[in-house]
């Protein structure tokens, strides 16, 4: 008996062994963490090409540079601030539909850091309500505006899910900077290391039209593979909240 509990006891234990995890995501949780402030992607050899500020009227042709140039992007898009989010639909499904991540850049543009934790929800979920109603996903990526996150913003940010990317390299662009400035950026913080998440904005035809060129090409000179945000921090299949959503009946205004 006492030989054959033994050996129970050992299959037990083996079988245990065996047995696989339940919820693998509590012992391995891949991706960022949500609420903590991104500034550069996880491995070298990328570049993250991403966008703040539209839809707007050059969303469709940078897209088209994009997709030309073989590159993937992230748009960090808002629901007002160059108009309604609705009136550039065509242009925000097209991104969509070429592999390109969309995220969000808040409803208003507002400064998050002075808003009540309520407030800023209210910022979250209005741009989840616009992309479910025009391509139907929810994001799990943002940037915030001004790249201000004090107050309730990170707390918040934790509690919705949403991993928060700032940037490494900004180009100057909202500053007045020209793109030959914006490419001494670059240049000067170089190709090694960690990949680069650069803060750019579509709603500049010189950032669309020269610059976006200009980095496609020196990314391929230097051998850096054009990615998604997401990608670029480790998370290629985390770019959406996971579900299948319904768009309510239109029309949509903001």
């Amino acid at each position: 008996m006492l030989v054959e509990s033994l050996a129970a006891g050992v299959l037990l234990a083996a079988g245990a062994a065996a047995m696989p995890i339940s919820n693998p995501i509590d012992i391995v949780k891949a991706g960022p963490n949500a609420g903590v402030v991104i500034t550069k992607c996880t491995s070298p050899g990328m570049l993250a090409l991403a966008y703040d500020d539209g839809p707007y009227q050059y969303t469709s042709q940078l897209v088209d540079v994009l997709d030309k140039g073989g590159a993937k992007a992230t748009f960090f898009w808002t629901g007002t601030l160059y108009g309604c989010i609705y009136k550039e639909a065509k242009a925000v499904q097209k991104a969509f539909a070429s592999g390109h991540q969309v995220a969000s850049h808040t409803w208003t543009h507002g400064h998050m850091g002075s808003m009540s934790a309520d407030k800023i929800k209210q910022e979250m979920t209005k741009v989840e309500t616009a992309l479910v109603n025009l391509v139907g996903v929810k994001p799990t990526y943002m940037r915030p505006p001004y790249l201000e996150t004090g107050g309730q913003f990170l707390p918040t940010m934790k509690t919705l899910g949403y991993k928060v990317i700032t940037d490494d390299i900004d180009s100057g662009d909202w500053d007045n900077k020209t793109p030959a400035q914006s490419q001494q950026k670059f240049t000067a913080a170089g190709a090694s290391g960690n990949g680069h998440i650069p803060l750019m904005h579509e709603v500049y035809p010189g950032t669309v039209n020269t610059l976006t060129p200009w980095l496609i090409n020196w990314a391929k000179q230097n051998n850096l593979k054009l990615v998604t945000v997401a990608e670029c921090v480790g998370d290629p299949t985390g770019m959406y909240q996971p579900g299948n959503f319904t768009a309510a009946t239109g029309p949509y205004s903001c």
